[in-house]
């Protein structure tokens, strides 16, 4: 790795393929490595400049990032609908897209910047045609609004976002009956099985199972927490602001001022 100048700004050289990576990254992202190529730059440049990836995480953006992500297609069925939840930089919504044009994906993002960063990569890199992106929670999403039908999808991803039984709060709701979550984890995802799995079920969600994605592709191979959505739950909504009998808010007219 060379090292940039006193003053200069992310060095695009940090998001090079390594060598050992590269029969890897022609196999999970085939004619579409070039495309790949130019997205671990995005996030080698602008991700670092935006705060979205770390400066440390540029010299291990694919394996650490790319293929860990890209490798959860296996998971994911031809021509499929994603929900990718909490897409921050785009990972793993935006790898899955590239690696798998078939897909119809959509990222839910909150954070103001992070919309801004995902909006401007998805144009720079022709994607507008397979993903959009929403701003939001994922409970927004899920809800809809007047002007906005519900978002739901076959497959709604997760990566570094909450723990299982918050995953299943947040993302069963967008997951189509019969549709799955995928939960990027690491090594305690058998402990966080255990913990919360009763709260998946009372979500609607069948039993967690833990696949290990692109084993004799790369090395560690991915975990992943697969969880069907066999039922629908209607999970109870905020209460408003209690009224009084005669009918107004209980707290005066200056409440919420």
């Amino acid at each position: 790795m060379r090292a940039s100048a006193p003053g200069a700004g992310p060095d695009p050289a940090e998001a090079s393929l390594p060598t050992e990576l590269a029969e890897a990254a022609r196999t999970l992202f085939g004619d579409r490595l070039d495309l790949a190529a130019a997205y671990a730059e995005l996030l080698a440049t602008e991700g670092v400049v935006r705060g979205l990836i770390g400066p440390r995480e540029a010299p291990r953006l694919w394996d650490r990032h790319l293929l860990n992500c890209a490798v959860a297609a296996e998971r994911i069925p031809e021509g499929a609908s994603v929900i990718d939840v909490g897409s921050g930089a785009g990972l793993p919504g935006l790898v899955l897209a590239i690696a798998r044009p078939d897909l119809s994906v959509t990222l839910v993002e909150p954070l103001a910047r992070r919309v801004a960063f995902l909006v401007e990569a998805v144009q720079r890199l022709g994607l507008t045609r397979s993903v959009r992106v929403f701003r939001g929670r994922a409970e927004e999403a899920a809800a809809g609004s007047r002007d906005r039908d519900p978002l739901a999808a076959d497959i709604v991803t997760a990566r570094a976002v909450a723990p299982l039984d918050r995953l299943a709060t947040w993302c069963l709701p967008l997951t189509r009956p019969g549709g799955r979550l995928l939960a990027f984890k690491g090594a305690s995802a058998a402990e966080e099985i255990a913990e919360h799995g009763d709260a998946v079920g009372r979500l609607g969600g069948g039993v967690p199972e833990v696949h290990r994605c692109g084993v004799g592709v790369i090395e560690p191979a991915a975990t992943v927490v697969e969880v069907v959505r066999e039922r629908v739950v209607n999970q109870r909504k905020p209460k408003g602001p209690k009224r009084s009998r005669g009918g107004r808010r209980r707290g005066g007219r200056n409440r919420d001022r």
